[in-house]
């Protein structure tokens, strides 16, 4: 019935991603009083475990949806689709900045919680082109959904609906 969506563009992580994890780790650590002493393992144990998630990172433009995975011991996959986005927008933040880092942040239509985002990517490359690059791809899924005999069909059984519902009145009209 429908053809598989075809992948229009890959996006690739910038690797200082890594080091911006690890050193927002220490942060959290440090500003909290529990991981203080937690640090010595979180040290050990971090570049490990941020290399093999970092591996893990995809992120992919179809021609009808945007598609991320991540994690490395908790697995994350999620598709959003085209038609749904309803704003993509960066945020900066000072550590973000020293690593010449951006987020992307995905809200779509079903967003329950204002201001949160469905899906937040961290250091794509290019990040202002790959925005760019989902709004066009939206744009034109939503401007061929307009265009489709779907509207037409519904417009028509709408018109059937509505002479019935008038026939029916006249009929009642008449009997008073």
């Amino acid at each position: 019935m429908s053809s598989k969506a075809k992948v229009l563009y890959k996006a690739s992580f910038n690797p200082r991603i890594k080091n911006y994890i690890f050193w927002y780790g220490i942060l959290i650590s440090v500003v909290s009083l529990v991981g203080i002493p937690l640090l010595p393992f979180y040290l050990l144990l971090a570049y490990y475990f941020i290399n093999k998630y970092f591996e893990r990172l995809e992120c992919e433009l179809t021609t009808r949806s945007l598609r991320f995975k991540k994690g490395f011991i908790f697995h994350t996959e999620k598709t959003i689709p085209l038609d749904k986005i309803q704003d993509l927008t960066f945020k900066e933040g000072p550590l973000l900045k020293a690593f010449g880092l951006s987020i992307l942040r995905v809200e779509t239509a079903g967003t329950s919680v204002q201001g949160a985002a469905d899906l937040s990517l961290i250091g794509i490359v290019d990040a202002a082109e790959f925005r760019n690059m989902v709004l066009e791809q939206r744009d034109v899924v939503t401007d061929n959904a307009g265009t489709g005999n779907a509207a037409s069909d519904d417009n028509e059984s709408l018109l059937v609906v509505l002479t019935e519902i008038r026939d029916t009145l006249n009929r009642i009209a008449d009997k008073q």
